[in-house]
């Protein structure tokens, strides 16, 4: 009965990331689902409907739009302190908070909370969510100097069991990661490594997001492709050539220690 009912959910998961993705009315911005692909990532995650998820700072909310309407559970946005002094900050806070007010029925089910690996802060409870993802953000935790903090924290807020869903721009084997500030791009042996410390385990890794024509050798890192294109028009025909960049799709786990246990 319970295989059953993992397989009904697995069919309805599909079913209705396939509705939203091919939903031609959809005023979210799908051009970029060529180089993100949502729902294969999302069924990759193995995130079903009713599941509690957090979104690690998810910027401007390209992908909470699409996780908003594909949840029926509680989606967790977790932003910038609302108090930090930077004004970059508050300014992504205030334009994602209008995202969501500018779509009440979409956005329903969707709540903001801290998150700030710099000062260990992350407002919600430990071991009370089933998922949390984070799309193109570790680069900057890396930076300063975060990123084991960051896992840390995840870990605590996540239930027994719970998934770890992360997509980085995927720097070339043997990149020291101390770049990774300056370039954006972390390397999948470094961001691995840092999640097993924190307690996770690696469960699977995708190609979904790769891309093959990304060279990571450019004068503003993985900003120069786009969408930022940080060069302006200079060769901008040679990077929207080449796409978004070659990113890594992980899935860990936080084990059930106590299930361990009694199995043992």
């Amino acid at each position: 009965m319970k295989s059953y009912r993992i397989f009904y959910s697995v069919l309805l998961s599909a079913s209705i990331l396939s509705s939203i993705a091919s939903d031609a009315g959809a005023d979210r911005d799908t051009f970029r689902d060529q180089y993100r692909h949502p729902v294969q990532t999302i069924t990759f995650f193995g995130l079903n409907p009713d599941m509690t998820v957090v979104e690690i700072s998810p910027g401007r909310g390209w992908y909470t739009e699409f996780l908003a309407d594909y949840f029926n559970g509680e989606l967790i946005a977790a932003h910038f302190d609302p108090a930090s002094p930077s004004k970059y900050h508050q300014n992504s806070l205030k334009n994602f908070r209008k995202l969501l007010d500018s779509d009440s029925d979409l956005f329903s089910n969707v709540s903001v909370q801290i998150f700030d690996a710099s000062k260990e802060k992350f407002t919600v409870p430990n071991d009370s969510v089933d998922a949390i993802v984070t799309f193109r953000n570790i680069h900057g935790w890396v930076r300063n100097g975060k990123e084991l903090s960051a896992f840390q924290l995840f870990y605590k807020a996540l239930k027994p069991d719970g998934i770890l869903g992360v997509v980085q721009h995927r720097a070339n084997i043997g990149t020291p990661s101390d770049t990774a500030g300056s370039t954006g791009y972390v390397s999948e042996k470094h961001v691995i490594s840092v999640a097993e410390k924190a307690g996770f385990f690696l469960e699977a890794r995708s190609e979904i997001n790769a891309n093959p024509r990304d060279t990571k050798n450019y004068e503003k890192g993985v900003w120069t492709l786009p969408p930022s294109l940080r060069l302006g028009d200079r060769d901008k025909e040679r990077y929207l050539a080449i796409g978004e960049s070659d990113r890594m799709t992980l899935k860990f786990r936080k084990p059930n220690l106590q299930s361990s246990f009694q199995n043992s």
